[in-house]
C-alpha cells in the first residue's frame, strides 16, 4: 500500500508505513473502496507495494474465485500482509523491485492498483512501462493518491498527515505520467475525504 521502496537508484523518499490507528480512521471501509474501483470476482490483482495488507484483504474478499498477488519489496511489511490475510486461499506473495516488474509476474494480471505511492516513484513513465508489460488487453491500472491539498489541511486524528504538499500530485499530471507507457484514462473516482483514484486501461 505505501511502499514500493525500489532499490538502489530507484529508492524513493518520503513513503513509509503508517501507525494502524491512523490508517483505520482514514480508510475506515476497504471493501467498499475496493468495490468503487472496481475490482471484480474471479480477477487476477496485483496489490503493487502492498504494505501490512490492509488493501489487500480486501481484494482478497472482493476477488473471492480470482487471484491476487501482493508485492512488497520490505520483507518486515510483507509478512504482516501475510498475516492480515491469514486463511485467505487466493492470495499469494512476492518479494521484490518494482521496476522488475516483467521478470518477477509470470502470469497475465487484470488489474494492478498502487495506493498512495506512486508520488514518491522517481521514474514514473519506467513503472507504468513494467505496469503495462504484465497486463492482459484491456487490463486495468489504478493509482491511488493524496489529492493537492496543502498537507497541513489533510488531517487524521488532528495531525497533519500525507506526503508533502510539494510531492502530491494531480490527476492530470499523474495521467501525464501513465498515458505514454501506453495507457488511456478511463475515468476518475473520488475517495474522500483527501485522495482520488486515477483508473487507467492498457491502450
Amino acid at each position: 500500500m505505501v511502499t514500493i521502496l525500489i532499490v538502489e537508484e530507484h529508492i524513493f523518499p518520503g513513503t513509509a508505513m503508517p501507525s494502524p490507528d491512523w490508517w483505520r480512521a482514514l480508510w475506515p471501509n476497504p471493501d467498499k473502496v475496493i468495490e468503487k474501483l472496481g475490482i471484480g470476482q474471479g480477477m487476477t490483482v496485483l496489490d503493487l507495494a502492498c504494505g501490512d495488507g490492509y488493501f489487500t484483504a480486501a481484494i482478497s474478499r472482493r476477488a473471492g474465485s480470482g487471484q491476487v498477488i501482493g508485492f512488497d519489496l520490505d520483507p518486515v511489511v510483507l509478512d504482516q500482509a501475510k498475516a492480515a490475510c491469514k486463511g485467505m486461499q487466493n492470495c499469494t506473495w512476492l518479494l521484490g523491485d518494482a521496476m522488475e516488474l516483467s521478470k518477477l509476474i509470470t502470469i497475465p494480471i487484470d488489474y494492478v492498483l498502487i495506493a498512495n505511492t506512486f508520488h514518491g516513484v522517481p521514474n514514473k513513465t519506467d513503472l507504468a512501462c513494467e505496469i503495462a508489460k504484465v497486463l492482459k488487453p484491456d487490463g486495468y491500472l489504478t493509482i491511488v493518491n493524496w489529492h493537492v491539498f496543502p498537507r497541513e489541511e489533510t488531517r487524521v486524528l488532528g495531525q497533519p498527515r500525507g506526503p508533502r504538499t510539494e510531492s502530491r500530485m494531480s490527476p492530470e499530471l499523474v495521467s501525464a505520467k501513465v498515458i505514454p507507457a501506453g495507457f488511456y484514462r478511463d475515468r476518475l473516482v473520488e475517495l474522500p475525504p483527501f485522495h482520488y483514484a486515477a483508473i487507467f486501461r492498457k491502450a
